[in-house]
């Protein structure tokens, strides 16, 4: 075994035991020891608190020093209790009781597209807790296949997956899939897809809460090269740990309204718009730690900010 494989063993090993200490936990108490951990990392440790002050400052403005700190060490709160809730999921939700776990808004909507024989497209962001609505869309017979980044640590690259496969949401390699995806999408399967992620300079610019951002231009191409329609959803904790509420945020069908999936840039603007509303309703369960906002947007973007 190599230097490598050996170290990544061990880290796969250090977290699978924290991951049983935290499934012989009550989540009651994981919450009590997220809280702790959380004021840790906010307020003494400062971990990565450079780029969330940042982020904070820019996109709202009107917070002072004290609110943004308390928004901080909520988020760092839900980030920790996001992982316990993880982990407890597979045991505590299942078909039986998920009535108990989980409400929806706009389940109707969303359950006639899900069935709906064309695939769809579903868009959310690193906001909620977005593991556990993929878990419960699985759960309850909708398996859905996500594009996401490989780990570097092939042994938690595995332990994730299998927790994401469990009910039947399929993980798609982001280089490499689009054989892939253009099959799920003509099977009329379900892709699911984080449309927060900086897409580089030459991505699609779109104001996403109030700065320029870089967003995948796939995302758009999908549901206007296919058909698809497109749903932005979200899955935000209400209050107590393992409560949630699936949100649909909006559809954007295609053969309801062809004009509106008629350009790349008014379909990222579009889900753009409905996430950002979602996000400044609960800040603190967004990953503020995260940079959303990078690199420079093309000179037509600034010129066009300057002039409104």
């Amino acid at each position: 075994m190599s230097f490598t494989l050996l170290t990544d063993w061990l880290a796969y090993l250090a977290v699978r035991v924290v991951i049983c200490i935290i499934q012989a936990m009550r989540i009651e108490t994981c919450h009590a020891i997220t809280r702790m951990v959380a004021l840790i990392a906010s307020d003494i440790v400062r971990l990565r608190g450079a780029v969330v002050d940042e982020n904070l400052r820019n996109v709202f403005p009107s917070l002072s020093d004290t609110e943004r700190r308390q928004v901080s060490r909520r988020m760092w709160e839900h980030l920790l209790l996001m992982v316990c809730e993880i982990a407890h999921a597979p045991r505590k939700i299942h078909r039986g009781n998920w009535r108990d776990h989980i409400s929806f808004r706009g389940r109707r909507e969303m359950v006639q597209y899900l069935i709906d024989p064309r695939p769809t497209v579903l868009v959310t962001g690193h906001f909620g807790n977005f593991e556990i609505g993929g878990f419960i869309t699985g759960l309850l017979g909708f398996p859905s296949f996500t594009v996401a980044r490989t780990l570097d640590n092939p042994y938690l690259d595995r332990y994730i997956n299998s927790f994401r496969g469990a009910n039947g949401q399929f993980i798609l390699p982001k280089q490499g899939s689009s054989t892939q995806v253009q099959a799920v999408l003509a099977s009329g399967g379900v892709l699911s897809l984080l449309g927060d992620q900086h897409a580089g300079p030459k991505g699609c610019w779109v104001d996403f809460l109030g700065r320029p951002a870089s967003c995948h231009k796939a995302i758009a191409l999908f549901p206007m090269t296919s058909g698809a329609p497109l749903l932005a959803a979200v899955t935000t904790r209400d209050g107590a740990p393992l409560k949630f509420t699936i949100s649909l945020l909006g559809a954007l069908d295609p053969a309801k309204s062809p004009a509106a999936v008629s350009s790349v840039p008014s379909v990222t603007r579009w889900y753009n718009d409905r996430l950002q509303d979602a996000i400044r309703l609960v800040p603190e369960q967004y990953w503020w730690v995260h940079r959303r906002w990078k690199g420079t947007p093309p000179k037509r973007m600034q010129a066009s900010r300057r002039a409104a």
